[in-house]
């Protein structure tokens, strides 16, 4: 049964399909985060290391491609949509989420949009409020381009060292890759999670006013702050060319 199970990946890793299904997987996962592109990926590496199919190269291509143009469908809902007007983003998870990203892109644009990308609600948070505020095309466009293709080269490298590792047995080395995937994943998330709440506990402890908020209390500020945000950075952005 498992040799069975094994045949059949591998015959759908090497279908001609497969040039289609990965840059659509990747282009949805962009503003759909419940896609998991990245798995899609790595596995798709890993198993076509040991076949011969599809070549790693190609795999970099296709979800650089997919990545890029999903990226941009995204910022250009957040141009184009005021993200207020929908009742699961006025959601506590949704408004803490933009506005770490408005708060992010008000002092570090590329580095936010680069590292965002291997995130999948971050990335999505990123570009929408990338968007929403304004942040001129002309610099969102060339970041995401660089955030696209270094993002390939990571999820096609991970599934190309697992299935050199265990090429003999090529659907374990999926697994292991995958794994290892949603792990740097995890890390990447956790990382930018406590940086951020560091940031916050020190502009918390040098405020004028000493009043502290509850979790929920700030999130419903946060939600009542985003409509002006956008103008205000609009003008912040055209005031500043580079960042």
């Amino acid at each position: 049964m498992f040799d069975a199970l094994n045949d059949a990946i591998m015959t759908a890793v090497g279908s001609p399909w497969i040039t289609l299904i990965i840059p659509v997987v990747v282009f949805i996962d962009a503003f759909f985060p419940p896609i998991p592109s990245e798995t899609v990926v790595v596995a798709a590496a890993a198993l076509g290391f040991s076949m011969g199919t599809p070549n790693a190269w190609v795999l970099i291509l296709l979800a650089a491609l997919g990545a890029i143009a999903g990226d941009n469908l995204t910022y250009w809902i957040g141009r184009r949509v005021d993200l207020t007007r929908f009742r699961w983003m006025r959601a506590e998870r949704s408004v803490t989420a933009l506005e770490w990203a408005r708060r992010g892109l008000e002092k570090r644009t590329g580095v936010l949009i680069l590292t965002g990308r291997y995130i999948p609600v971050g990335r999505v948070a990123v570009n929408l409020t990338a968007g929403a505020t304004g942040l001129p095309r002309r610099r969102f466009v060339p970041l995401s381009i660089l955030a696209g293709v270094t993002w390939a080269l990571y999820t096609v490298g991970i599934g190309v060292w697992a299935g050199a590792w265990f090429r003999e047995t090529p659907l374990l080395g999926a697994v292991i890759a995958v794994v290892v995937a949603i792990v740097v994943g995890f890390v990447i998330d956790r990382i930018s999670t406590a940086r951020a709440a560091a940031r916050e506990r020190a502009i918390g402890t040098t405020g004028t006013t000493g009043t502290a908020r509850t979790p929920h209390a700030t999130a419903r500020h946060d939600a009542a702050r985003i409509p002006p945000v956008r103008a205000t950075m609009r003008e912040d952005h055209a005031r500043t060319p580079f960042n």
